[in-house]
C-alpha cells in the first residue's frame, strides 16, 4: 500500500520560511514524477511545483517561482518543497503527489498517489 506523509507545515510571519517533506512508504519514488499541490478555504486545489523521476526537470507556478523549490532525494524516498518569501496568500493545506509516469505533470488528474495534506498558515 502506498502512503504519502507530508510534514513540515505551521504557522510563520510573512516573509518567513517553511520547509516541506513528504515521505513516500510503499512504493519507490524514482519510479515517478511527483508534485505539491495546495488547498485554500473556499477554493479548488491548484499546482505548486513537480519534480520528473530523476530530479533534472521541475515546473512552478508563476504565483511561487524565484520564491519555492522543489526537490528529492530518492535514496531517502522523499520529496521537499523549500518555501521562502511567504505571503499570506500561500497560506492553505498543501499536498504531496505522485505519479506513475517519469515525467512532471501540472495537472491533478495526472497523478495517482496523494497525501493527506500538512497546513500552511502566513500571517501578516
Amino acid at each position: 500500500q502506498v502512503q504519502l506523509v507530508e510534514s513540515g507545515g505551521g504557522l510563520v510571519q510573512a516573509g518567513g520560511s517553511l520547509r516541506l517533506s513528504c515521505v513516500v512508504s510503499g512504493r519507490t519514488i524514482s519510479n515517478g514524477a511527483m508534485g505539491w499541490f495546495r488547498q485554500a478555504p473556499g477554493k479548488e486545489r491548484e499546482f505548486v511545483a513537480a519534480i520528473s523521476a530523476s530530479g533534472r526537470s521541475t515546473s512552478s507556478a508563476d504565483s511561487v517561482k524565484g520564491r519555492f523549490t522543489i526537490s528529492r532525494d530518492n535514496a531517502k524516498n522523499t520529496m521537499y518543497l523549500q518555501m521562502n518569501s511567504l505571503k499570506p496568500e500561500d497560506t492553505a493545506v498543501y499536498y504531496c503527489a505522485a505519479r506513475d509516469a517519469l515525467s512532471a505533470a501540472t495537472t491533478r488528474t495526472g497523478y495517482q498517489y496523494w497525501g493527506q495534506g500538512t497546513q500552511v498558515t502566513v500571517s501578516s
